[in-house]
């Protein structure tokens, strides 16, 4: 599905990240990851990076060192809730603002002049199922997650004439451990697991989705 595609992944030593690294290899690709964690590899990855994607100058300057590339898969983000949109003591908007919408935009921004060498390549976004409306106590995460998603379609209308498909998935609650441990009396079975949501954006970086550009995927798995 991938065969021969070099795909930037950040957010790659992370749960989603290293699931997205693993399908993609298992696909053809070849992998570069990207992440503030400081280690010397990640599994999955051909090559991985350690960078601060909150540094729009570094970020710059280690896509600059790749080449061209066939698709960019924006993974880094974070999550938090529990402070109210009016409490003037919360640190959660400018903390997830950076996170989610900050890194898109510094590694798209780094990324497009690399993917607009090739005739067809591709930009995946992760927005949430729980950001397609306001929630009490999670304002800053939903605001973060919806600026993700406009975003996504505003570089679509920008970009599909220059050959760079753009899309984002919709995730509800992942399979994940910390997901788990805030969570030990939910039904695990219904939430969406890393590999499935995979899947999904290693698809929407394959040939096969060509003719899909500005869509909000949602995949919520049985919740």
């Amino acid at each position: 599905m991938l065969d021969s595609h070099r795909i930037v992944i950040t957010g790659a030593a992370g749960t989603l990240g290293q699931a997205a690294a693993e399908k993609a290899r298992a696909s053809g690709a070849y992998v570069i990851g990207l992440d503030i964690v400081d280690t010397d590899s990640v599994p999955n990855t051909d090559e991985y990076y350690q960078l601060n994607l909150m540094d729009r100058d570094a970020t710059k300057a280690r896509f600059d060192t790749f080449g061209s590339i066939d698709a960019l898969f924006n993974i880094a983000g974070g999550f938090t809730m529990g402070d109210t949109a009016f409490d003037p003591t919360s640190e959660q908007w400018d903390k997830l603002f950076a996170l989610n919408v900050n890194t898109m935009r510094n590694a798209t921004m780094a990324a497009v002049p690399l993917l607009t060498r090739k005739p067809k390549s591709a930009i995946v976004n992760i927005g949430a199922m729980g950001a397609l409306k306001g929630i009490g106590t999670m304002s800053a995460y939903c605001c973060s997650k919806g600026s993700v998603m406009k975003l996504t379609e505003s570089l679509s209308d920008e970009l599909r004439e220059s050959g760079v498909n753009v899309n984002a998935v919709l995730p509800s609650v992942i399979d994940t451990a910390p997901n788990r441990e805030s969570m030990p009396d939910a039904d695990f079975s219904k939430w969406v697991s890393p590999a499935q949501l995979a899947e999904v954006i290693c698809f929407l970086a394959s040939p096969a989705a060509s003719g899909i550009h500005g869509a909000l995927l949602p995949v919520r798995g049985l919740s």
